[in-house]
């Protein structure tokens, strides 16, 4: 099936030109003025100059992002003063088409001027030569479809031999929006496609791409059951419909040792394939299963996903940062530290170990938790731009920390369940290694037997505070515990650090 692109670049650019000269005569402000809102550039290189008019000090720049710097064009000037002057844009020789926006702003005001030098020119690429390319540039790709994720705009993965691609919003026949149905692109198709390559997040997508051709394969995956299976194990079957030459199928190598075949039937074009899962001692775990078939000329490809939950890990902070980014789930527990927003639960958490990002708890707004909350919770291994943080993560539960001054702490009766934070200058340091120490608020003083690294810190873990943070008689010491007594004395039992303040 082939599908044509109804909008040729040459009347995109005449429409560009159009709408550039309607917006200029919408948008005419009365701080700012340039006498043309497009500028175009000769392929061969040279210079095209407008009028700016401004009734104050007013100020150009280039619209950049890291993908694409617009180092190819050059501005007479950077600024200038009120009345009227002219700026100059410069380019020299391109190879491609390109284009790029400038602003000028004065007043408050903004007014935005097109920058065109000739027409794109859209060759075949690999997906890895999309994902290094710079924004903005038009891009023709072909791969296969490898999951969809979403049916009204058309977001999909594709994938070649050099990588994986996102697909952000496919144009139907007519290249109108919201109609990826009508196409019917399944999983497995080898599909080719033209659009703008841009990045979110930093991860690189074509948007809103032209569906050049469809090569619908001869093999996918009508349905499944049993895709995600219980920590015991048991058996996935995939139901497949395949016109080629027989099926055959792929397992991952790192699922081969928990994951086998344990039967093929075909009858005519369905085939039913049957796996049988052993029982999952350790974290979540997922695969992709690929199947495969051949028409005697070329090969076809489709696959489908299968998970098995496995046990909950139980790990300090610093375990949980050395793992790799995957599924499986953690539990973590710490003293929240940060937190950076207070209707989702975008958050920090340390123990004795190290400290990490949490980003979003469930129904954190109903949870009434604050810093200083010691908190368990439970999430998977994530990053975001190659920085650890907790996806997914679900709190299990909390001790809450009431903040008091030392004479309030004085007056507590001993509960080892509740949890206090206080502060004092510290007046006395008794042992160094476990952080037995005497802190004041100038008239009361509090015993804190040891002061530990942080949360969950057992035998020698809970040595050496003192010393690794430099910490001095006279510097302002926050810890955290519950309220105890030993002789009559009151104390801050096994208090756990939370900060500190140097005195010089």
């Amino acid at each position: 099936m082939k599908i044509k692109y109804i909008f040729p670049i040459f009347f995109a650019a005449l429409a560009l030109m159009t709408s550039c000269n309607e917006e200029q005569s919408i948008t005419l402000l009365d701080e700012i003025q340039v006498s043309s809102s497009y500028v175009s550039i000769p392929v061969a290189g040279g210079s095209t100059s407008i009028t700016v008019t401004a009734k104050d000090s007013w100020t150009a720049e280039k619209v950049t992002t890291d993908k694409n710097k617009v180092e190819w064009l050059t501005i007479s000037s950077a600024s200038g003063n009120a009345g009227e002057a002219t700026l100059t844009f410069t380019a020299p020789a391109a190879i491609d088409g390109r284009n790029a926006e400038v602003l000028i702003k004065s007043g408050g005001k903004t007014q935005r001027v097109n920058i065109i030098q000739g027409l794109s020119k859209i060759s075949p690429a690999k997906v890895s030569e999309v994902n290094a390319g710079p924004d903005g540039k038009t891009f023709q790709v072909t791969g296969v479809c490898t999951s969809i994720v979403n049916t009204d705009y058309g977001n999909w993965y594709l994938k070649d031999n050099t990588g994986s691609l996102y697909i952000y919003g496919t144009l139907d026949a007519k290249g109108a929006t919201r109609n990826f149905k009508s196409l019917n692109l399944e999983v497995g198709d080898e599909v080719t496609v033209e659009g703008p390559k841009s990045t979110y997040q930093g991860t690189a997508q074509l948007v809103n791409v032209m569906v050049i051709k469809i090569n619908k394969s001869l093999v996918k995956v009508d349905s499944v059951k049993n895709a995600s299976l219980p920590i015991e194990g048991g058996e996935f079957t995939a139901y497949l419909t395949c016109k080629g030459q027989g099926v055959s199928v792929d397992i991952p190598t790192d699922a081969q040792s928990w994951l086998a075949i344990s039967s093929i039937k075909s009858a005519g074009t369905k085939t039913v394939v049957k796996f049988k899962a052993a029982a999952n001692t350790g974290g979540d775990r997922n695969t992709k299963l690929i199947f495969k078939t051949t028409d005697g000329k070329k090969d076809y490809t489709t696959e489908t996903s299968l998970s098995q939950k496995g046990a909950i890990v139980k790990a300090t902070i610093a375990e949980f940062l050395a793992a790799a980014v995957g599924d499986t789930q953690y539990r973590l527990s710490g003293i929240i530290t940060k937190i950076d927003n207070n209707t989702d639960g975008r958050l920090y958490i340390r123990d004795f170990s190290g400290e990490t990002y949490v980003y979003k708890i469930q129904d954190f707004a109903t949870k009434g938790l604050k810093v200083s909350d010691i908190i368990t919770i439970v999430g998977k291994r994530a990053a975001y731009n190659g920085v650890a943080q907790v996806g997914g993560a679900v709190l299990e539960s909390v001790i809450p920390v009431t903040s008091v001054t030392i004479a309030e702490f004085l007056t507590k009766a001993d509960d080892p369940n509740k949890y206090y934070m206080v502060s004092g200058n510290i007046t006395n340091i008794a042992t160094g290694n476990y952080g037995n120490l005497d802190i004041s608020d100038g008239t009361n003083t509090l015993y804190v037997y040891g002061c530990y690294p942080g949360y969950g810190a057992t035998g020698t873990a809970r040595q050496g505070l003192i010393t690794s943070k430099g910490i001095k008689v006279g510097d302002k010491l926050t810890v955290i515990g519950p309220k105890g007594s030993y002789n009559s004395v009151p104390q801050v039992n096994g208090g756990l650090y939370f900060s500190h303040e140097s005195s010089n």
